[in-house]
């Protein structure tokens, strides 16, 4: 019979198999176990953490497929719950992972619109906006000990948002849980907080169905009804909250009306050379707004009280170029109302710099009052570090000028009404149109081109967008799109008028005119800093509040 060996035999056995075969054996400390080299507890950890790593991943997937053009919104409910989950109870480090792995192919699904212009800049732009959702798994797993974790938990969501939307280069908010809600349940709480309180309801909504989640586990080897309620209540308060906001009043009797009528001139192909030849943009507009003009004289058409064209129309300045301006004035003249033209425009006094502008351009006075848009797309409008950059990504030269931000908001006297414009990505900022409103806005006019990025799904995302504008504002939202989606949105979200993608067109509408503000409009952004603060604070004091609400005899065993 052979007998075992004993710890010291099995070390000098050990070591003499490795004299033998040539090798020295590592040096340790006498009675010291011998660590694994780093590769090894790398792939180990890897192992380890592979099962959770591919949950998140999924529900970064499906929380791409709430956005549009999926719209299947309930999904962030699950990919939000599912975090939740797979965070709790870990430590911040494997927290910050699993939200990475969330995070990634989350923007890789939402942003692949971005493919035109290259798929580095597709996985570039999220990588960057998944850190921001790295250090939300890294809150969420330390709050994920605290009483009432989910409250919690839904405070990190605004925090991590708030930090998103203006980090760096001012921001860029694409992502946001609301912007997935613009047609459920939870839309209506916009009119009362903004896009940062259905945030926090989504949220909260989801974290308290991963709550019901872990109570339920929780019983899988027995339990008395006593031990189900917490799971039962948490559902409860997850359907209370999801039904809550049907209960929200959302404003939309008109204090008066203006006829509107938007024209979508078109272009000739999609993509990043949608411009074609000179002039060819401008008279695709110009030869539309002069068709609904013959279809008023015929009898065909109402004339409409205010045209709108959308961002990019004049593709040449009209003020340096006199055929773009005779263009625009036979164009207006014609039609015999106010126009409100998309342009660009040199710099008066900065040569390479440019103004992206909505100018209103009168039938008689020629162009008056303007706005210039305030928040340029970094990258894609101006370039940070241009001239070191420059000599390292050779595709920063196809933006050959820099547009210069405008210093006030857009609130414009066209015709009988006083609108509010905004231009392109700036709706996806709270700030732009809350100031917009505020300023005297009776109605919204969203100026946009979205012709490079055509049948990419981009378009229906930033329609969403105005959606829940409509909704958070009480203003009719009138979005004019070089190349589509052009539409007509009531105060209520409703989508009542809409030109689709890639096709010539004018669609005219009676929209409401509205001086009443919501409260989401007089709180402003209140509620966004007075959530991301607590979410924050309930982050730092974790770890004092876990240790005093562990049990004596716990402590004493670290």
């Amino acid at each position: 019979m052979t007998v075992p060996p004993g710890p010291s035999d099995t070390t000098e056995a050990a070591d003499h198999r490795d004299v033998a075969d040539g090798s020295v054996p590592p040096s340790a400390p006498d009675g010291a176990p011998q660590r694994p080299g780093r590769w090894r507890r790398l792939g180990a950890l890897a192992r380890r953490t592979a099962p959770r790593t591919a949950l998140a991943a999924c529900a970064g997937l499906a929380l791409g497929l709430a956005f549009p053009p999926y719209d299947l919104w309930p999904l962030s409910l699950v990919a939000v719950a599912g975090l939740a989950l797979l965070v709790r109870g870990r430590s911040t480090a494997q927290g910050a992972w699993l939200g990475l792995a969330l995070g990634l192919p989350f923007f890789l699904l939402l942003l692949k619109w971005l493919h035109v212009v290259g798929w580095d800049a597709v996985v570039g732009l999220s990588l960057a906006e998944a850190l921001f959702m790295a250090l939300l798994g890294a809150g969420l797993a330390r709050v994920s000990r605290l009483p009432l974790w989910p409250l919690w938990g839904a405070c990190l969501w605004v925090a991590e948002e708030c930090a998103r939307d203006r980090l760096p280069f001012g921001g860029f908010p694409w992502g946001r849980l609301a912007f997935a809600h613009t047609g459920s349940p939870f839309t209506p709480l916009a009119a009362l907080g903004g896009a940062p309180l259905v945030t926090f309801a989504v949220a909260l909504t989801g974290g308290l169905l991963a709550a019901c989640a872990a109570g339920l586990w929780g019983l899988r080897s027995g339990g008395t009804l006593r031990r189900a309620l917490p799971a039962v209540e948490a559902f409860g308060l997850a359907a209370a909250l999801t039904a809550a906001g049907t209960l929200v009043p959302v404003p939309t009797k008109a204090d008066d009306t203006v006829d509107i009528a938007v024209v979508q001139g078109n272009v000739q192909q999609p993509g990043m050379d949608f411009l074609g030849r000179p002039m060819q943009i401008l008279d695709n507009h110009a030869r539309a707004t002069e068709q609904l003009a013959a279809d008023v004289r015929a009898g065909k058409a109402k004339k409409p009280d205010v045209v709108i064209w959308p961002e990019n129309a004049s593709d040449l300045d009209p003020f340096r170029f006199p055929q773009a301006r005779d263009r625009i004035d036979e164009a207006v003249r014609a039609i015999g109302v106010p126009v409100l033209v998309g342009a660009l425009v040199d710099h008066p006094t900065k040569p390479g710099y440019v103004f992206n502008e909505g100018i209103v351009w009168d039938p008689a006075k020629g162009p008056g009052a303007s706005y210039t848009k305030q928040h340029p797309v970094p990258f894609g409008e101006y370039v940070p570090f241009r001239e070191q950059l420059s000599k390292i990504i050779t595709r920063f030269q196809r933006v050959p000028r820099d547009f210069y931000p405008g210093d006030h908001t857009g609130v414009l006297k066209v015709g009988p009404a006083r609108l509010g414009d905004v231009i392109c990505f700036e709706v996806a900022y709270d700030e732009i149109v809350h100031d917009t409103v505020r300023a005297g806005a009776r109605a919204l006019v969203i100026q946009t081109n979205n012709a490079t990025y055509g049948r990419s799904g981009q378009p229906e995302q930033q329609l969403a967008m105005s959606k829940l504008r409509a909704v958070e504002h009480g203003r009719a939202v009138v979005t004019a799109a070089t190349s589509g989606i052009s539409a007509v949105v009531a105060p209520d979200g409703t989508i009542v008028r809409k030109i689709p993608e890639f096709t010539q067109g004018v669609v005219s509408a009676r929209i409401p005119l509205r001086d009443e503000t919501t409260l989401a409009d007089r709180v402003g952004a209140a509620p966004e800093w007075t959530l991301a603060i607590v979410g924050l604070l309930s982050c730092v004091a974790s770890p004092l509040i876990g240790r005093r609400g562990r049990p004596k005899d716990e402590k004493g065993q670290q």
